[in-house]
């Protein structure tokens, strides 16, 4: 995909402000597992305000390529599932795109297949993302995955009769624990995933929903095989994480008071948040408390205001639940007073770009003193006025090009972001619901 980016955009800062009432994107990760699971299941699924961008449309394409049938209406889709086990085998490899999210857990529902074999293929992004780590567990439950170099996309994964496992994971990580509890569904006995950390729970959530036995006990999550899955109406709310850049503009852009509406605020996503609010951020909204499970997502309105900032350290424990925010706790960090550090967040190595790299190269031409290490980085922060601007590459990837944008508005001379187009694999309006805001 990185070849592909060429859209160059201006940010200059907001000085006004930003104000107004924004409702964001739907949650693409509640829309991936959506699909999916109403793919999945027995009978039709009604899937309201899903969301339409270039990840959660390869979700829909790959489900209709293994049978599904999906109707499109007026603010929602119905989903024809072929049931537990009956995806086909189609002619050629399946087009995961840009999605890490589709190729994890679909690999999982797959795996359980006997007799059939599918090859998951996507873009030059997707193709330097490691699968070896669905892959271990996979095969350790029976399955066969042959891989390129033995970790990299294409891949195929060759359907077996499958055992349950438990399976400790070394590394927090919601998509593959997803991916063994989709396996674990068909297995010829219970499955359990044992997290060293929380992540995110929306699979379990989901298959609660649609009737899968599935049980939580602190860290431990087992789900037991089941014949069927009913999947009812699903709804989905917005996304906390494309809320996530609008309430750092609005925490680092002085004069600002915006609200956020209907925005998804499970326990096991706002870790943001909670993070920011360590920070001195002002943040109104009822949050779900720590280590709830229910079913039904929750929502709330999020106000947030501008505000002096402090540094803080994110510890390796807090790193699942506020992954795909961390460049956003950098950027937080600049405008702080003090230092910012994060540890035990490697897994950003392996996201669209290295992230880690990514972020602290792109901040730093802006004039920010941040320094990276293995498994995190170090911001120095300098207050009001931080960053004087400059230009920033997205290297393909949505979350460092939306995050550029608002670093623009916050930025003493304005920001170009080279390559800001990435920003459709999740928000295609994310530079108009912006510039409104801002205006």
């Amino acid at each position: 995909m990185s070849g592909a980016v060429t859209e160059v955009a201006r940010f200059d800062p907001a000085g006004g402000g930003l104000r107004g009432t924004l409702r964001v994107p739907a949650d693409k990760s509640i829309s991936h597992r959506a699909a999916l699971l109403g793919a999945m299941s027995s009978g039709p699924v009604r899937v309201r305000n899903y969301l339409h961008a270039a990840d959660t449309d390869s979700t829909l394409a790959a489900v209709q390529a293994l049978g599904a049938r999906v109707e499109r209406g007026d603010g929602e889709l119905t989903i024809h599932g072929v049931g537990l086990r009956g995806p086909r085998e189609p002619e050629g490899p399946i087009d995961v795109g840009n999605a890490g999210t589709l190729m994890r857990l679909l690999s999982g529902w797959l795996a359980v297949q006997p007799g059939r074999s599918w090859t998951l293929d996507g873009d030059d992004s997707i193709r330097r993302r490691p699968v070896d780590r669905v892959a271990v567990p996979l095969r350790e439950m029976g399955a066969r995955i042959n891989a390129r170099e033995e970790r990299f996309p294409p891949f195929t994964v060759h359907g077996a009769e499958l055992r349950g496992i438990e399976y400790a994971m070394p590394v927090a990580s919601a998509q593959v624990k997803s991916c063994v509890l989709f396996a674990g569904l068909g297995a010829t006995s219970p499955t359990t995933v044992v997290e060293p950390a929380a992540s995110r729970d929306h699979t379990e959530r989901m298959l609660a929903r649609a009737g899968a036995p599935i049980e939580r006990d602190g860290l431990r999550v087992t789900v037991s095989p089941v014949e069927e899955l009913h999947l009812d109406a699903v709804d989905v709310p917005g996304d906390l994480s494309s809320a996530a850049f609008f309430v750092a503009a609005a925490l680092l852009v002085p004069g600002s008071r915006i609200v956020l509406e209907d925005v998804n605020v499970n326990w096991t996503r706002t870790g943001f948040l909670r993070i920011a609010e360590r920070m001195g951020a002002r943040i109104g909204g009822k949050l779900e408390p720590h280590g709830a499970f229910a079913p039904v997502e929750p929502v709330t309105a999020l106000t947030v205001e501008h505000g002096p900032l402090v540094g803080t350290t994110v510890e390796p424990d807090e790193v699942p639940l506020a992954i795909d925010e961390l460049p956003l706790v950098a950027l937080l960090g600049c405008f702080a007073e003090g230092e910012t550090v994060v540890r035990g967040a490697g897994e950003l190595r392996v996201k669209e770009s290295d992230r880690i790299e990514t972020v602290v190269t792109g901040l730093r031409a802006l004039g920010a003193e941040i320094e990276g290490t293995d498994d995190g980085f170090v911001v120095h922060g300098r207050g009001s006025g931080a960053l004087r601007g400059g230009r920033i590459a997205s290297h393909g990837d949505h979350r460092l090009a939306m995050l550029g944008a608002v670093a623009g508005l916050a930025s003493r001379e304005g920001v170009e972001v080279e390559g800001m187009d990435a920003a459709a694999v999740s928000y295609p309006g994310f530079v108009t619901d912006l510039r409104r805001l801002a205006s």
